[in-house]
């Protein structure tokens, strides 16, 4: 449990990553309050902003799971996956366009959607995780930094919610029965053009671990995961920079297309 000094560390990171939110304005990282590898803090920080949204009207959607390549995790100088929470006013429907300014400093990348079917609590095997799970689909998943320039370690990113910004489902609903996560490719496209590619694999082995883990990390922290809950695995490919007037789509095999553009700045 944080000391009253780490509170008052977890209430100023908070207001800081906020007020960025909020203004639009990206924030200094948060490392000088919290450190940048205090999980325990930085999960504060995170649970107090979602307290906050939950508060202010925003329905808990689901999860997103972060940090699941192995490259990525040595950047930020950890060895596990992080997660963030998804709200329902984070959904963008398929094909939709992002008004200009919703965003800080967004960038994109695809993923595999599990939806569950079940919640995911007590003993969570990998069976039972199977199980709950009642369909997959593409995604894509719009990440963005309320810290300045993503100048971010471990702790600065779960503490602004795992980085999230908005993220997109794809209209296919497919069984696990049919296609294992694991097996799929990913292509996406900005325009015409190949920016990024991988595959089920490149995503902590298999999507479904990323999910286990999860499941048994949630559950631990007392947050299982719930029927009817979105979770992003986490990325298949590369993530890729977001500009205004882009317009993506992703592609995965056995899963179908999922697509978004963002809207031209005004003069």
């Amino acid at each position: 449990m944080p000391t009253q000094l780490s509170e008052t560390a977890v209430e100023q990171a908070a207001d800081r990553l906020a007020e960025a939110a909020a203004t639009g304005r990206p924030c200094a990282p948060v490392r000088d309050l919290i450190g940048p590898d205090d999980v325990d803090a930085a999960y504060a920080v995170q649970r107090r902003l979602a307290a906050r949204r939950t508060e202010a009207g925003a329905r808990v959607a689901g999860r997103k799971i972060g940090l699941t390549n192995p490259a990525v995790q040595a950047q930020l100088g950890v060895d596990t996956p992080d997660f963030g929470v998804l709200f329902d006013d984070m959904a963008v429907a398929d094909g939709a366009t992002v008004p200009a300014g919703r965003l800080l400093q967004p960038r994109i990348e695809a993923e595999v959607a599990f939806v569950l079917g079940a919640d995911l609590d007590g003993d969570v095997t990998d069976e039972h995780v199977r199980a709950a799970v009642d369909h997959q689909g593409a995604a894509l998943e719009i990440v963005d930094s309320r810290v300045a320039g993503w100048d971010i370690t471990f702790g600065d990113t779960v503490a602004d919610n795992g980085s999230s910004g908005l993220y997109v489902l794809g209209p296919q609903r497919v069984g696990l029965d049919q296609v294992r996560p694991v097996d799929v490719t990913m292509t996406l496209r900005r325009g015409d053009e190949q920016v990024s590619a991988g595959t089920g694999a490149a995503c902590l082995g298999d999507p479904l671990a990323a999910l286990a883990w999860l499941a048994r990390t949630a559950r631990d922290l007392g947050n299982p995961l719930r029927a009817g809950e979105v979770v992003l695995s986490g990325a298949l490919g590369p993530m890729v920079p977001v500009a205004p007037g882009d317009a993506y789509s992703a592609h995965v095999t056995g899963l179908g297309d999922v697509a978004v553009t963002f809207a031209k700045e005004t003069p």
